[in-house]
């Protein structure tokens, strides 16, 4: 009698395949639950799906996480009663538990025990997220342009007015002074303003090496509690485990210290805080910036303020240039910020409710390195 043989455990058991660790390297969610709903098994992506371990969610019931009126439950069930696979798109998932989360949704019952149902989660933010990035690369792209035409066709011009201007001080009376300098002063305002996107117009190759991010975070960090940011309390929560990030120091420096002080704007005068995140995330690929290389995007740094929150109406606009939550804002910081994340091959994102804004960082890891601490 033949039987058939299990790829995963081939004739040589030194080389076979764990079955856990590649569900682990899987991008996808996967949740093994039992006849009472009990989770039996999480993959990592589940464990940062979920916010939490799999020491803690093994056992735990899913009435526990979500509200027992929830569409997954339903799910659940009617994929045990029926024994087929069901699939839904843009499952919503919510509760103080696990925060709030569309996917898309597969159940299937494990054909050793139907009673046991398995569950696919793709979280949909994703997609959005790619959606983002592309826009963000084309906001830098219209920024670098803009740049490079004010440099030639503003800046220069403005110099000789400022220059009539001074000529005209010396000859016009004391009334008529005022406004000279009034000229005088509006130039110097517009040509910073154009000194300020000159780094958009820089499109020199980014010179790469291994940089620590918590080096870079905690540079950051001394530079706010001794500044803009001394009147608020800076929490620390890092991966300690975590490998090196594929960038440029100062460019990362110059992303985070626009994105700490945003958050320090943002923040109450009473009770303020700013928390700053590492974590490791698994399934994490985009194409890299100006070509079709795919990358993995595995490091993510996390800068919260518990602030009153973006504004719905420029939510979708924020990463690009001009858009300002500021009164006197010109609305570069965060274009700037979106264009170094691209430039790195990397993704920006931005979660906001009122209390609490996130602005989330994905980063290449350095090459060679297969996962924290490695």
């Amino acid at each position: 009698m033949n039987y058939a043989r299990n790829p995963l455990q081939p004739d040589n058991p030194a080389n076979a395949i764990d079955p856990a660790s590649l569900l682990n390297s899987l991008g996808e969610a996967v949740v093994a639950v039992a006849a009472d709903n009990r989770i039996r098994f999480v993959n990592h992506a589940a464990e940062e799906l979920l916010g939490a371990g799999a020491p803690l969610l093994n056992g735990q019931s899913l009435n526990d996480l979500i509200p027992s009126d929830a569409p997954l439950i339903s799910i659940v069930e009617q994929c045990r009663r029926t024994g087929a696979s069901v699939a839904v798109s843009e499952v919503h998932l919510e509760s103080p538990r696990i925060g709030s989360h569309d996917v898309d949704l597969r159940a299937i019952c494990w054909s050793e025990d139907p009673d046991v149902v398995i569950l696919t989660l793709r979280e949909r933010s994703m997609a959005r997220q790619i959606d983002r990035q592309m826009i963000q690369r084309g906001a830098a792209r219209s920024v670098t342009a803009m740049a490079a035409m004010l440099a030639h066709e503003v800046k220069n011009p403005l110099s000789g007015i400022r220059g009539a201007a001074q000529l005209l001080e010396d000859v016009v009376d004391a009334d008529n002074q005022q406004l000279t300098q009034l000229i005088c002063d509006e130039t110097d305002r517009i040509v910073a303003l154009v000194d300020r996107m000159d780094s958009f117009a820089d499109d020199r190759p980014l010179a790469r090496d291994a940089v620590n991010i918590h080096e870079v975070l905690d540079h950051v960090r001394r530079l706010a509690e001794n500044g803009f940011a001394r009147h608020l309390r800076i929490v620390e929560l890092y991966d300690p485990s975590l490998p090196p990030v594929y960038g440029s120091r100062d460019q990362l420096v110059q992303v985070f210290l626009n994105l700490i002080k945003n958050a320090a704007e943002a923040a109450p005068d009473t009770k303020g805080e700013i928390q700053l995140m590492t974590r490791y995330r698994h399934g994490i690929r985009l194409t890299v910036a100006g070509g079709a290389e795919h990358v993995e995007l595995p490091l993510e740094i996390t800068v919260r303020d518990n602030g009153a929150g973006v504004p719905d109406d420029i939510k979708s606009c924020l990463f690009d240039p001009f858009v300002s939550t500021k009164q006197n804002g010109t609305g570069l910081g965060l274009a700037l910020v979106a264009k170094i994340v691209d430039d790195h091959g990397g993704l920006i994102e931005v979660r906001s409710v009122p209390r609490r804004t996130e602005f989330r960082v994905l980063l290449p890891k350095q090459p060679n390195l297969r996962g924290p601490g490695k």
